[in-house]
């Protein structure tokens, strides 16, 4: 798979940008802000274009959403060999429900109005490299769409409820920190008062659906 750096600019923002930390999120027509189960916004991480030479998902636009309040490991049911229906809306013990939103879409073209509150808005830049894998087969590690992953442990793959086996789409390096507006919260379990971060700062990497079974049917693997 064809494999792109994803780097963080400094300066900041001062309008939407399809890439970036932060920001105005595009989501499809009709799709609300997403929640976790606390009731809470879920904080806009990143989101980013997936590049044309990036195979089975080229030119879709990924959004990654995680809560402030709740941070943790993620933890992969299955039935009969796949992912449980519907996974993405699944328990995570010992919450009812992810803390955690992922989606991959193909029709957003419109800002929300409102840009996400907590975090810095910043630019994405993706540069195209050779991921070359090492002898052990471990990628770059890195924050990257496509490319070979750097598995922290050992390989982790999915069958998706619909049936089809979830492709490795990115990674996001372990301890990377987002930048945090002032005067909010503290994230529990976080590296810093001035940053958040996802999954407890565990190396993650996410698993999309290839048949696009639905927006957010992806798995994100978390290792350290």
């Amino acid at each position: 798979m064809s494999a792109h750096l994803v780097e963080v600019g400094t300066e900041p923002l001062d309008g939407p940008n399809r890439n970036s930390v932060g920001g105005r999120p595009y989501l499809d027509e009709g799709r609300p802000w997403p929640e976790c189960f606390c009731g809470e916004r879920l904080a806009l991480f990143f989101q980013l274009d997936i590049p044309p030479d990036v195979e089975t998902f080229g030119g879709d636009h990924l959004l990654f959403f995680h809560c402030r309040a709740h941070n943790d490991a993620t933890y992969a049911e299955l039935a009969d060999g796949r992912l449980v229906p519907r996974y993405w809306d699944a328990p995570q013990p010992p919450y009812p429900r992810p803390f955690w939103r992922v989606l991959l879409q193909r029709h957003a073209t419109v800002p929300t109005v409102e840009a996400e509150p907590s975090l810095h808005a910043l630019p994405l830049t993706l540069c195209p490299f050779t991921d070359t894998p090492d002898a052990e087969g471990i990628g770059a590690q890195s924050f990257k769409v496509g490319g070979t992953p750097s598995w922290a442990q050992f390989p982790e793959y999915y069958r998706c409820a619909c049936g089809a086996d979830m492709v490795y789409l990115c990674q996001v390096p372990e301890n990377m920190g987002f930048a945090v507006r002032p005067g909010q919260p503290e994230q529990p379990y976080s590296g810093g008062i001035d940053t958040y971060e996802l999954f407890l700062g565990n190396e993650v990497y996410l698993l999309a659906c290839p048949a696009h079974c639905d927006p957010a049917a992806l798995w994100p693997v978390t290792q350290r």
